[in-house]
């Protein structure tokens, strides 16, 4: 059982964001980065599919694969101290479109199939494309189901769970396969000192890609404003009782 998870260096969740002055890219200075939360279950998923492996079948394998910076291979080590066994590192400086990120990566998995399980976050905590995943599912003629809440691997087949609004459906699908999973499918373990170290001798296969003609045409980042909140004196004292219960009342609570 070889398996395949795909991960991004993203800043970490709310942290403020503050552009640069062309608005083309975040002021990275003074943040912190990380993968995002359903890229992690995806790679506790994968270790705890590998772990699960009968003794007397050969040992499993589970592959991180990044495009990013040079410093993404933080990224990586953190994803082998969970149980990954190695990574491959496209270097680039730059933020690629959806089209171009699942090209690269592509090549990449192409460059070590076979594998039997591919996995992806169900959107990327920064851009949230929701693409990449399908477009190489697509480009290889593999089936993908997205969004799952429930995932395991049995007997050549992997079930997939989606949580809907009466419950959960089920997809039963064979391997290989993609699938892309959410927050909230597993809890992701907390990486020992020990592993740590492990994760500093694992290989990583880094390599520089160069971005290939961009299709689209990025104009400019843009922050959103926030709701702000506002706060409205009722009065003062016993004089405020009237104005209390009234507001109460707007708001069906009393």
């Amino acid at each position: 059982m070889r398996i395949l998870v795909a991960v991004k260096r993203v800043p970490i969740t709310g942290g403020k964001m503050v552009l640069t002055d062309d608005g083309q890219s975040l002021q990275t200075r003074h943040l912190g980065f990380t993968i995002s939360p359903h890229e992690e279950c995806g790679v506790e998923a994968a270790v705890r599919i590998v772990e699960a492996l009968p003794e007397q079948e050969q040992r499993g394998e589970v592959v991180v694969l990044t495009l990013g910076p040079v410093e993404a291979e933080e990224q990586l080590r953190e994803c082998m101290a969970l149980g990954a066994d190695r990574g491959i590192h496209l270097v680039t400086e730059e933020e690629w479109d959806a089209q171009a990120t699942a090209s690269a990566l592509l090549d990449a998995i192409r460059a070590d199939e076979p594998f039997d399980l591919i996995v992806f976050g169900n959107e990327s905590a920064d851009a949230g494309n929701f693409q990449v995943g399908i477009r190489i599912a697509y480009a290889l003629g593999l089936p993908v189901v997205t969004g799952l809440k429930g995932l395991t691997v049995a007997d050549g087949r992997a079930r997939c769970e989606q949580e809907v609004a009466t419950g959960r459906d089920v997809y039963d699908v064979p391997l290989p396969a993609v699938v892309t999973v959410k927050e909230g499918l597993n809890l992701p373990r907390y990486p020992s000192v020990p592993a740590k170290l492990r994760a500093n001798r694992k290989p990583v296969d880094a390599k520089p890609v160069e971005r290939p003609a961009s299709k689209l045409e990025k104009l400019r980042l843009v922050v959103p404003e926030g709701q702000g909140k506002q706060a409205e004196v009722l009065g003062h004292g016993p004089d405020a009782a009237g104005a209390v219960v009234e507001m109460m009342q707007k708001l069906g609570v009393a």
